[in-house]
């Protein structure tokens, strides 16, 4: 068995594309091989910003032989059948079979095809995977046709086993493959050979290179923290930002500087993105919160311990944080002076959508619906339209314009600085939420009611222009203000009619609401998957009344859930299934509806009377249950009705020779659809 190690050596890669493209390699060169009959034990994959690599173990020398039979066409066949079968088996004509089928003669193609070197395969399949490669964005250089990510340099493709190794023969657009590679830019020099793997990962160590991501990462996390905990302070965790550092150096070292006291003032958000999005700092707090230092992360080791690199990164971040300090003050003179409606006023010449007017427009109608909301969610009318009149002021602010990330954010700080009430405040900051499945659902009143204002506008607008999610296309972000619509109900235990709420919206359209309350629905169900309720659970609850009440629609459907999960639940559900299909097949043959109350005097034989009886006893405690809306206590009294179900069907002839009896039997069969259906249509459940 032999090991195969490759490398593509480039000039830099963007951090962000590192970790895709290595496992595009992995599964590019994997995949070829076993499609050409090279199967391996193992392989592993690894990115630098400035290398590909690739290790596949346990390759066997050659491909096996194969033999393959396959059927053709009549040997009297026209000849167009025949020329068609003679291309997809690549022989000629006179190397098929005539064999003598019971039917006429047909022919057969027997496909011999002799096993191949790993080498050869290799070759072939690590060009196909460099030419083809799936980078989002790629260039060419030079005079070469090659497309890659950036100038690709050098390939190693070593096949290497216990008698040496050998260069894998290749070359692509003149790269000629080899064994030979180098190490970091500035700490190392010359050209590495290299035998195996192994050998690779040791010595590009050495050369100041380490392979492996996550090992980076890892080393970046440690040594800042390590630096903070010295300092008596805290690093501020940033899993992105972290693993994009890791992606921008291939020999970590961690340095710490402070923050100048003119800048701590500022918002610790604002110097948190600043940091962040400009310099790619991570951001180091003391014990009150305070952001007072930052960690940068070189590429270097130098002589003076990176101070030279530090003074230099110091100085360009006082330039940046100046603008931030300049933005935040210039922006807190407005909020003071002039107030938040000063930025709402610039926004009526912002156009929101060219149908569906201004994001002054926009806010006007976010508003109406919020106060209209804000009884429904227990919300001060007047709290909830001031604050959705100002959530997105914003948006006109000079921080804001810099950095886009921070809005709403930056309308809490503005809101709290002109005054406003706390609770206007909170909502400027959380009416955006919840933005994805794991981001804080608001639970604050008027929070609640201009989050849910903002999404079902954004909802209605754009269903009222048909501007509708289309497959994987979802420019506008519906799904999520769909999902945000229905954890904010959800999350808050609201109890929404949300077709009527729908209408109270300036926006209209013919079946808009129906429309977009089947959408929600689609969206619930994918919700709830994730949960563990299926989608037939959620049919069968949505056949049922105040479907548009989706808290409502939730309880049904946990309690049936739970209950498909006990043994008497399933034979409940088979029981009931059993009775609705007699009776269907019933009325659809006697062409009426068995739906008179039956008539336990006519019961027969103790199962038929025991089932009167139980369901004498269970009606009235379902109907307590459903108006307490306990359905879960409804589902246990109805699956207390299993054993009398089974019984009767076990003992009972429904289609007696007897009219009489059979009638009053189907009418029975009708008394257990409607009790074991008040919850959900247990007809609409699979299996």
């Amino acid at each position: 068995m032999a090991d195969l190690l490759i490398e593509l050596f480039s000039e830099e890669i963007p951090a962000r594309m590192q970790a895709k493209a290595a496992s595009d390699l992995k599964k590019l060169v994997t995949d070829g091989l076993v499609e050409a009959g090279l199967t391996y034990a193992g392989a592993r994959a690894f990115s630098t910003p400035r290398r590909l690599a690739l290790a596949v173990d346990g390759l066997p020398a050659r491909s096996p032989a194969t033999r393959e039979e396959r059927k053709g066409p009549r040997a009297d066949a026209p000849e167009k059948a025949v020329e068609g079968f003679l291309r997809s088996t690549g022989l000629a004509r006179e190397q098929l079979e005539e064999r003598d089928t019971g039917k006429g003669a047909v022919l057969f193609a027997v496909i011999e095809k002799p096993g191949r070197s790993a080498e050869e395969i290799v070759a072939e399949v690590l060009e196909a995977a460099v030419r083809n490669f799936p980078w989002p964005k790629s260039m060419r250089w030079g005079a070469g046709s090659l497309r890659w990510v950036r100038p690709l340099h050098s390939i190693i493709c070593l096949l290497s086993d216990e008698s040496g190794a050998a260069v894998v023969p290749l070359e692509i657009d003149g790269i000629t493959a080899g064994d030979v590679t180098r190490g970091h830019r500035f700490l190392s020099s010359g050209a590495i050979s290299v035998v195996n793997f192994e050998d690779y990962e040791a010595k590009l160590k050495r050369a100041r290179v380490v392979l492996d991501a996550g090992e980076r990462a890892e080393a970046i996390a440690h040594d800042a923290a390590q630096l903070a905990f010295a300092k008596g302070l805290e690093l501020v965790e940033d899993k992105g930002l972290l693993a994009e550092v890791a992606g921008l150096v291939e020999w970590p070292v961690v340095l710490m500087g402070e923050i100048e006291e003119q800048f701590r003032g500022l918002p610790p958000e604002v110097l948190q993105t600043s940091m962040k999005e400009h310099q790619k700092f991570f951001s180091v707090k003391n014990r009150n919160g305070q952001i007072v230092s930052f960690v940068t992360v070189a590429n270097m080791e130098t002589r003076d311990n990176g101070a030279t690199i530090l003074a230099g990164n110091q100085k360009v971040l006082a330039a940046r944080l100046s603008d931030a300090k300049f933005f935040w003050e210039n922006d807190l003179r407005v909020a003071k002076s002039e107030g938040m409606e000063a930025w709402t006023k610039r926004l009526e010449n912002v156009t929101f959508h060219n149908k569906l007017g201004s994001q002054a427009d926009r806010i006007a109608r976010i508003a109406a619906l919020a106060e209209s909301l804000a009884p429904m969610v227990d919300a001060k009318k007047e709290l909830a339209g001031q604050a959705a009149r100002v959530a997105k002021a914003d948006l006109s602010s000079e921080m804001v314009f810099e950095f886009p990330e921070l809005q709403g954010l930056m309308g809490r700080y503005y809101s709290d600085a002109s005054g406003l009430p706390a609770e206007v405040g909170a909502a400027c900051q959380e009416h955006y939420s919840p933005l994805g499945p794991s981001d804080d659902v608001p639970t604050a009143p008027v929070s609640v009611a201009v989050a849910l204002a903002d999404k079902l506008d954004t909802l209605t607008g754009f269903w009222a222009i048909d501007e509708k999610p289309t497959g994987s296309k979802d420019p506008f972000a519906l799904r999520r203000a769909a999902l945000g619509v229905i954890r904010l109900v959800l999350g808050n235990g609201l109890r929404l009619a949300l077709a009527e709420v729908i209408g109270q919206s300036e926006h209209k359209a013919e079946g808009l609401a129906d429309d977009l309350l089947a959408f929600l629905h689609d969206r619930l169900k994918v919700h709830l998957r994730d949960q563990g309720i299926r989608h037939d659970v959620i049919d069968a609850c949505l056949a049922m009344p105040g479907k548009d009440d989706l808290t409502l629609l939730v309880k049904r459907a946990e309690a049936v859930q739970a209950l498909l999960g006990t043994e008497d639940g399933e034979n409940l559900v088979q029981g009931f299934k059993r009775a609705n299909n007699i009776l269907t097949q019933a009325e659809a043959a006697d062409g009426v509806e068995y739906s008179f109350g039956p008539d336990a005097k006519l019961a027969e034989g103790p199962e038929e009377q025991a089932l009167f009886a139980a369901l004498d006893a269970a009606e009235p405690a379902i109907a307590s249950a459903l108006e307490a809306e306990d359905f879960a206590a409804a589902m246990a009294r109805m699956a207390a009705l299993r054993a009398p179900i089974d019984a009767f069907f076990d003992k009972v002839q429904v289609n007696a020779e007897n009219d009489i009896l059979r009638r009053n039997r189907l009418n029975l069969l009708h008394r257990i659809r409607e009790t074991c259906g008040k919850v959900a249509d247990l007809s609409r459940l699979e299996g």
